[in-house]
């Protein structure tokens, strides 16, 4: 038997890996809040979880929600659980993993360094899966006292796409397809080549041709949508017939997501990792979500 504790944002998607696998069971969590503001939480049926394996699925969608949870995880260990995995599909800080001059924080490093105090379970340390994280590096930010494992949702997207027809990839910058290229040799292939002029994004086509093809765009992760908007300018410019798009995370900060409504995409793929985008864009064109449902039951197996 695996249990399954989950945040209040995650409730949708742990019901959902809960129906793929008999054997998960969802814990229970009362999440309330004192006058101050500060989290009052209670792990409701600490007995079952007592020598079982458990998971926790989370979402640090915001700072304070990074407190509360952190609070949970790290006390689910000292139940005596013979096992812990913490499912953290979007690993919020990945895009600040470096550092440009002294000074700069990379608070990708910081989480990390939260997450590996999480303390051991009976058989061992925590395993923290994240799904496509922005930088594969970033492995190498948790100390020895957690196992970070990486995963992609490509194969979402791959099962998805593998009835269209006359389908072309194209990676916006050298960054995606070094990351995802190998996940389509079975395509034609376009790179593209990212400039910034101050707040400007200007795209061209490194490689490949787009010419009457349904041009796919493929990156992890997509916040103002920028980049994105820009490619395919470029592309369709350049004789594409349709475009459509995947990200692992859909972010969109600021309502960013509205600029896709009708921006001329025929699809726009993204994964549940983002709850809060989830709820906004559900039934709205053309927006389709692909669940992360079955592959982190897989993983809890």
């Amino acid at each position: 038997m695996i249990y399954l504790y989950y945040c209040p944002q995650m409730a949708e998607l742990a019901e959902q890996i809960a129906r793929k696998q008999t054997e998960i069971v969802l814990g229970k969590i009362k999440w309330d809040s004192f006058k101050d503001g500060f989290p009052n939480i209670k792990i409701m049926d600490t007995h079952k979880a007592r020598n079982n394996d458990i998971a926790f699925l989370t979402s640090f969608d915001t700072p304070g929600e990074i407190f509360k949870q952190l609070s949970v995880i790290y006390e689910i260990p000292r139940l005596v659980v013979n096992s812990f995995k913490v499912l953290l599909p979007f690993y919020p800080t990945g895009t600040m993993e470096r550092v440009d001059e002294e000074g700069d924080i990379a608070t990708a490093s910081t989480l990390a360094r939260m997450l590996s105090a999480i303390p051991n379970s009976i058989s061992g340390p925590a395993q923290i899966i994240i799904y496509d994280i922005h930088a594969l590096q970033e492995r190498f930010y948790f100390s020895d006292t957690v196992i970070p494992r990486l995963e992609t949702a490509v194969p979402l997207l791959k099962h998805r796409i593998k009835s269209l027809k006359n389908i072309a990839i194209a990676f916006p910058d050298e960054g995606a397809f070094k990351r995802f290229g190998k996940m389509f040799k079975q395509y034609p292939v376009i790179l593209c080549d990212k400039i910034r002029e101050n707040d400007k994004r200007i795209v061209s086509i490194k490689q490949g041709s787009p010419e009457k093809k349904h041009v796919l765009i493929i990156d992890d992760l997509v916040m103002t949508g920028g980049t994105l908007l820009q490619c395919s300018k470029t592309l369709l410019e350049h004789g594409a017939k349709k475009i459509s798009a995947y990200v692992t995370h859909g972010v969109f900060p600021m309502y960013s997501w509205e600029k896709f409504l009708n921006a001329g995409f025929s699809r726009f793929w993204i994964t549940d990792s983002c709850p809060a985008t989830i709820k906004a864009v559900k039934d709205k064109k053309p927006f389709e979500i692909l669940s992360l449902g079955q592959a982190l039951a897989e993983v809890l197996k």
